[in-house]
């Protein structure tokens, strides 16, 4: 499922209507009928509702959505909340089909008139405003949506809230608070922004006929369970502990032996035919009881980088501390240009000042930061990454060559070349020490049993995130819930998603 902008939302309608020869009314016929019974789950025949019309195709949809509701028999309320003359093209058509089918409207003059109606209803369906939105709501809407959002009513919106930008970048605003909404034709940026997708509440996407195969590449896309079945690699019959790779892992301390640990046992539990551990002696005990599979392998001339020869995966840095004397290891591992490499937690610290030797590195180098980490490498404020995620991950991975996985709610996945994914699978469960040790574990096994990264990649997000999600249905809550609790837990989302 493809992420677009604003501007790439409005290609796709032209490129309907002039390359497939699709009329402007009939696409706005069949986004509001699509609308109208995507939201029907959230509307029962007893509801008393409002469905508030702006100007624009937006508008347009509202006066289709409010027709169908009508039609078929529920207790509608349509509020037109721009004057007469804001109706035009495509809008004012539906507009004329509405009043055509004998359904009367009314017109806004006062929100006090708007007040009483919203007081009676039990669901409000917000068709103000569409993704041309720039900057703050202007009156009526800003009064409309203040009291729209301190109603005690379900409120559902109609593609994307009024007043939340469609794309990344826009910090002040304010916007219709939705319950619900149904996004037509494909999901836009603010869906998976921090400060933008709480407005959306639950949402899902409408399909609307415009013809996929004539459309532009946003080169960004929203990564699901059809997409890791259709990738996710099978395991051979006649495969041996060999065929599904030698990883290593260089991490761990005294002080903190759990997380290279965990690193650890979730590649194994990933898959990985063979993991060796490279860390600090004196965390061996602690480490060893908990994952028995993996073998232990001395750093050479007293360090903690052993003999690199041999490996299909190297990951590297969790519990491996900060101190600026390890950045030997670093520049150890990027001299090592023909085995993949994946960086994470403390050596992203220590790789800020290696960044300008990545892009000469021959196998893909993987980072795998969240917000504060990719702060620190990118030198941007956590608050500039958090507004535009998906911009600034994409010049980091453009400029110096690496997959970035930029860890959060929405994860977005990079690849070199500036193609993106993202991922929504997971839950506040995962908000804990130690679930991106996991990750990184079960990211290393994949990459070594897939031969694209970048599927591996986005396949080992979804599960990591998923297996959260199966756990929290059943058993688990997102407040005890461990970063151990995952791993043990990946058994049951292999067996759902594997062929």
């Amino acid at each position: 499922m493809d992420i677009v902008t604003a501007q790439e939302m409005y290609e796709r309608d032209r490129v309907a209507m002039e390359a497939a020869g699709l009329d402007g009314k009939m696409l706005m016929e069949n986004a509001g009928r699509a609308v109208t019974y995507d939201l029907l789950r959230h509307i029962r025949k007893e509801h008393t509702i409002v469905v508030l019309i702006g100007a624009g195709n937006n508008g347009g949809d509202g006066f289709v959505i409010a027709r169908t509701l009508l039609n078929l028999g529920y207790d509608v309320e349509a509020w037109q909340v721009v004057p007469d003359a804001k109706i035009t093209g495509d809008a004012e058509a539906h507009k004329r089909i509405f009043q055509a089918s004998g359904h009367p409207y009314r017109l806004l003059k006062s929100s006090e008139d708007l007040n009483t109606s919203l007081g009676r209803a039990d669901v409000c369906i917000d068709a103000m405003l569409g993704i041309g939105v720039k900057g703050r709501l202007k009156e009526p809407y800003v009064d409309i949506v203040r009291l729209c959002n301190e109603k005690s009513i379900v409120r559902l919106a109609v593609d994307l809230p009024s007043g939340v930008p469609a794309d990344e970048g826009q910090e002040d605003f304010e916007a219709f608070q939705a319950h619900y909404t149904s996004i037509i034709e494909a999901p836009k940026q603010s869906a998976f922004l921090q400060h933008t997708q709480p407005y959306y509440g639950e949402w899902s996407v409408v399909e609307i006929g415009i013809p996929p195969k004539q459309l532009p590449d946003p080169r960004r896309r929203l990564w699901d369970g059809a997409d890791v079945k259709r990738t996710l690699p099978e395991r051979d019959a006649h495969s041996h502990k060999g065929s599904h790779g030698k990883g290593l892992i260089i991490g761990g301390s005294p002080l903190m032996p759990g997380s290279v640990a965990m690193t650890a046992r979730a590649s194994l539990r990933s898959g990985a035919g063979l993991i060796a551990v490279s860390t600090d002696p004196e965390a061996i005990p602690a480490i060893s009881p908990y994952v028995q599979e993996a073998t232990f392998v001395e750093g050479r001339d007293g360090g903690q980088v052993p003999d690199l020869e041999g490996y299909d995966g190297i990951a590297f840095g969790m519990g491996f501390g900060r101190d600026s004397k390890k950045e030997n290891v670093v520049e150890r591992l990027i001299e090592e240009k023909e085995t993949p490499l994946l960086v994470d937690a403390d050596g992203l610290y220590l790789l800020k000042g290696f960044l300008p030797a990545l892009e000469k590195r021959e196998a893909p180098t993987v980072l795998t930061p969240h917000p504060g980490e990719f702060a620190h490498l990118s030198g941007l404020s956590i608050k500039e990454i958090l507004n535009s995620p998906f911009s600034h991950s994409k010049n980091f991975a453009e400029e110096h060559g690496v997959y970035l996985v930029l860890k959060g709610p929405s994860t977005i996945i990079t690849s070199p070349d500036g193609e993106q994914r993202v991922d929504i699978s997971g839950n506040a469960g995962l908000a804990k020490g130690g679930s991106g040790d996991v990750l990184s574990g079960i990211l290393l096994s994949l990459m070594m049993q897939t031969e694209d990264v970048w599927d591996a990649l986005s396949n080992g997000c979804f599960l990591h995130g998923t297996t959260a999600d199966l756990l929290v249905q059943d058993g688990h809550s997102k407040v005890d819930l461990l970063a151990s609790d995952v791993i043990e837990g990946l058994s049951r989302t292999f067996r759902t998603f594997s062929s």
